[in-house]
């Protein structure tokens, strides 16, 4: 059980982590000569002007990000938004795509942590039921989060849009470069972790069920 239990907490941490974070999107873009970079996820998306700043990854860890960084609420939107001056009748309509993602990170998020207290519940307690119903759970959050990993695109797409009505500003047409970030990064190496991790846990209450008949 300790082997399993380690396996579905670190699995757990890093969802928990992934969500936590704000690097499932890293983008790169110019206005004029000054480069621009992006970061977001659930709760926050960021930009920063990286003037004389390398155009890598690593410049968007956070100590060596340039200061001042700007921010607004990621999680307000997943839904669509107006396009050009407010009222107008044109939507941004690719947000839909960060909808889904949204969808599919709190999905994960809830139901490893329903799963992980079913299992610290029921299996120190020889239940069955509680053992089942945590392994089915905890490889749900898995499955949810494996399901986010390809809506990660959804971020770009939704990012696309604002870089292009920035661009008419701009005056310029350089391409936007997209990378995973580190929140990608640690959800996706814990998805191995908690589908193993249940399906120990699966072979725990079989065995539990087994010693009570």
């Amino acid at each position: 059980r300790s082997p399993a239990g380690i396996l579905g907490g670190t699995g757990v941490l890093l969802f928990l982590v992934a969500f936590g974070t704000d690097y499932w999107l890293l983008a790169t873009d110019t206005c004029g000569e000054i480069l621009i970079f992006h970061h977001e996820g659930f709760f926050w998306r960021c930009w920063f002007f990286g003037e004389g700043h390398p155009e890598t990854i690593w410049t968007f860890w956070y100590t060596s990000q340039a200061h001042p960084k700007f921010c607004m609420h990621g999680y307000l939107f997943p839904m669509p938004i107006a396009v050009g001056p407010f009222p107008h009748p044109s939507y941004d309509t690719t947000a839909v795509y960060r909808g889904f993602w949204t969808a599919f990170i709190l999905l994960a998020v809830a139901a490893g942590l329903v799963g992980g207290l079913l299992l610290v519940c029921g299996v120190p307690f020889s239940s069955s039921t509680g053992s089942g119903g945590g392994s089915a759970r905890i490889s749900a959050s898995a499955g949810f989060v494996m399901a986010s990993l390809p809506s990660w695109w959804g971020l770009a797409m939704t990012l696309l849009p604002r870089v292009d009505r920035k661009k008419e500003e701009c005056l310029d047409d350089f391409p936007v470069r997209v990378y995973y970030g580190w929140s990608f990064m640690f959800a996706a190496a814990g998805v191995p972790l908690v589908l193993l991790s249940g399906l120990l846990f699966f072979l725990v209450g079989r065995d539990i069920l087994d010693s009570l008949q």
